[in-house]
């Protein structure tokens, strides 16, 4: 079993509060797998799917109150319902936003807990009128980050305490390990974080089975474009498929013309934002100035377009590129490869990347928002890892006073001045600080 931090999550949040919880994601990135499990901890565990049981959806369309909910929930179950040890469970519910809607009026009735879920939430519950707020948590759930990763494929907690120590300490890891490591992240970029696909390769160790799952994924996802957006399945299916490519071109920005000539940003605009929504691609915005908060400095319509798993990236190369990828062929283009992975552990750690681009000082992979700063991230594949004339400019511009800057290359950790040279495997520890303050009082002293 695939041992995933969403379940810690889940646990504390049904400790803390009384609300109902409703995980978000594309398509299978685990989501109904970790909700069974949590609902195994619960004496009585439901589960309605609104796919799988099309007539669910009538009977709770014309419901209009919690009770007439209950009533006809007790009706279409077997499972005893628990009053305090019940855990009702809706999947799929982007085929019944009512049930959304209603969630304010279960919890409030209060009898038993709720937990929601979907796929393609991003895209068919977006105009909902009437959101829980208050009363629903919302957590979005990604593929496998590289932590969770090593941690499923045999890595110790105490390894990864280690390196987590010289991360935060800024001292080199042990020789060996890093060396382990580095391994260990070639395999990652192919097998990706998609949990049936690392099932998989710990199950078989076999990369053409695993291979097959990722395609598999591939075409699940195409199916969706051609079912959800018929109206516009052909530009969002010729997105997607340009996404590696696109990648591997100089700048890796996005150029609409190899749409179409005459390809407006307008005209396509809906379509980024479809797979955006889904789920199945990043967008990573351009930024001006890094300056906080980088959200007011973005461009719109310039920005990197990045597969939601790296995985699936690998598989949507040529055929034999992961042998490839795990020998460290010096003729494959890992500029691009790294830096979707970058991309992907970014995302999931809940920061939101941009990338950096001026004419006078250059172009730069990432900038984030981390504590309150705003930090400049190079993604080096090659040896030549000193040399970043962009990110040399920026860090001289005394008008941005940038405090430091990260350098993710092949090798171990070094530090230069505010220059962070750490191995490309330590992006598992960029990640948003989430904690509040939890007392707060103004002093009116002289005011009263």
């Amino acid at each position: 079993m695939l041992e995933r931090k969403i379940s810690r999550y889940i646990i504390d949040y049904y400790e803390s509060t009384r609300n109902a919880l409703l995980i978000t994601g594309a398509r299978q990135t685990g989501k109904t797998f970790s909700i069974r499990e949590f609902g195994k901890t619960f004496k009585a565990f439901v589960e309605i799917n609104f796919v799988e049981n099309p007539e669910a959806v009538e009977i709770f369309k014309n419901a209009h109150s919690s009770s007439d909910i209950l009533l006809r929930l007790s009706a279409m179950t077997n499972v005893p319902l628990i009053k305090g040890e019940t855990l009702i469970f809706f999947d799929e519910v982007q085929k019944c936003p009512e049930i959304v809607t209603a969630i304010k009026f279960l919890v409030n009735e209060g009898s038993y807990r709720y937990i929601l879920s979907g796929s393609l939430l991003g895209v068919e519950l977006k105009d909902l009128r009437s959101e829980p707020v208050g009363y629903m948590g919302v957590k979005e759930m990604y593929p496998l980050d590289f932590e969770e990763f090593i941690s499923c494929v045999g890595v110790s907690n105490e390894v990864i305490s280690s390196i987590r120590r010289a991360w935060e300490q800024r001292t080199p890891v042990d020789e060996f390990i890093h060396t382990k490591m580095m391994e260990l992240f070639r395999l990652y970029l192919i097998v990706g974080g998609m949990p049936a696909a690392v099932n998989r390769y710990i199950e078989t160790n076999n990369l053409q089975e695993v291979m097959g799952i990722q395609q598999d994924i591939i075409r699940l996802y195409k199916r969706d474009i051609a079912q959800y957006d018929p109206n516009n399945k052909l530009y969002i299916e010729e997105i997607f498929n340009l996404i590696p490519p696109e990648l591997n071109a100089k700048n890796k920005r996005f150029i609409l013309k190899r749409l179409n000539e005459n390809a407006k940003f307008e005209r396509y605009q809906n379509s980024f934002l479809w797979l955006a929504n889904a789920g199945v691609a990043l967008p990573v915005y351009n930024v001006e100035e890094p300056k906080t908060p980088l959200l007011l400095a973005r461009s719109r319509n310039l920005f990197k377009l990045f597969q939601s798993d790296i995985g699936l990236l690998a598989a949507q190369y040529a055929e034999g590129i992961q042998l490839r990828i795990i020998k460290g062929d010096k003729d494959i283009n890992f500029g691009s490869i790294y830096e979707n992975a970058v991309a992907q552990e970014l995302v999931a750690h809940g920061l939101s990347p941009y990338y950096y681009n001026n004419k006078k000082r250059g172009e730069l992979d990432f900038v984030i928002e981390l504590d309150g700063r705003v930090i400049p991230i190079e993604v080096k594949s090659g040896k030549d890892y000193e040399v970043h004339r962009a990110l040399s400019n920026l860090m001289d511009c005394e008008e941005y006073d940038l405090p430091e800057a990260l350098i993710l290359t092949n090798d171990n950790l070094s530090v230069k001045g505010p220059l962070i040279y750490a191995p490309i495997y330590m992006s598992m520890f960029l990640e948003r600080n989430n904690e509040a303050p939890t007392h707060y009082k103004v002093d009116l002293s002289g005011l009263i």
